[in-house]
């Protein structure tokens, strides 16, 4: 796998969502800011609501994920956005993900970050920019996927015919290029990080907007999985078999989880090979023309 509040009495929130006040009430918390304004950003089916005071930041994140911007009030959890000057940001430092008290912090050279489930709050100190959020939005969704079976996956992944199909590999695998080749008739959840979420017995895929070298969002678009190739470039187009031990292996390498926390990289474990017994994983060794798109089924 790939690794890297204050309470006060119970009260409402002034914000706004598309341009309309609204009150927030949030679960005991009140958080009392007269020049809220707010976004609601739904990827995988689990709305975030994003505060800040900040216009300009908020119409960044509302030009940035467009397609997932939420038109309901209702949200899971709620983040506060406090914006730092430039000087904060330092892009080389590692990621850190730890859980004290029932509460994550999370850290970057660009960011800190705190979410306490329990209370579906949390707090970002960043600059205004749309990495640093970009990042904190991956974590927070690894961390609810952990516990409901499902995963963030590096593969690109795209519908054809109602079935989703997820393409995975390290980086130069091929997951932009064979999204590049993708048929008119496919619709591209993304090129870079699959949404991988459990439904009963099935797993569904879902657009996100967490793009690659396409540079640009996946659709907002969810369908269950039929296939996850693990991507090889090669001589000649062709679907491999490949054996149960090395499909869990790889796709282990490839899951995006970035908490140091034995509970839940114990659970991450347990729902890739959950997956791997449920969802058919091949091998696709590809030339890259349009052609390979004729044996995906």
């Amino acid at each position: 796998m790939t690794t890297a509040l204050a309470t006060t009495e119970k009260g409402t929130v002034p914000g706004e969502i598309g341009g309309t006040p609204i009150a927030v009430r949030s679960h005991g918390l009140s958080f009392r800011r007269p020049n809220w304004l707010s976004v609601v950003i739904a990827i995988g089916g689990v709305p975030v609501r994003v505060n800040t005071t900040d216009q300009d930041f908020l119409e960044m994140l509302r030009s940035r994920y467009a397609g997932f911007v939420s038109a309901e009030s209702h949200a899971e959890f709620d983040f506060d956005v406090d914006l730092a000057p430039p000087a904060f940001s330092d892009p080389d430092a590692d990621v850190s993900v730890t859980r004290r008290s029932g509460r994550w912090c999370m850290e970057r050279g660009d960011f800190r970050a705190e979410w306490e489930p329990a209370a579906r709050r949390g707090t970002i100190h960043q600059t205004a920019n749309p990495y640093s959020i970009d990042a904190v939005l991956r974590i927070v969704h690894t961390l609810v996927l952990a516990k409901q079976g499902g995963f963030l996956l590096h593969a690109s992944s795209a519908i054809r015919n109602g079935k989703a199909f997820l393409f995975s590999g390290v980086s130069g695998a091929g997951k932009t290029t064979i999204s590049r080749l993708a048929p008119p008739d496919a619709t591209l959840l993304t090129d870079e990080i699959s949404y991988v979420r459990r439904e009963g017995n099935r797993y569904m895929a879902y657009g996100t907007p967490f793009a690659g070298e396409l540079a640009r969002a996946g659709e907002n678009q969810r369908a269950p999985i039929t296939a996850l190739f693990l991507l090889e470039k090669g001589l000649q187009n062709g679907i491999q078999p490949i054996g149960a031990t090395e499909a869990i292996q790889r796709l282990l390498r490839n899951i995006l989880f970035f908490a140091h926390d034995p509970e839940l990289v114990k659970l991450v474990f347990q729902s890739a090979c959950e997956f791997a017994g449920s969802v058919p994983i091949h091998r696709l060794v590809f030339v890259p023309d349009q052609r390979v798109w004729d044996i995906i089924r």
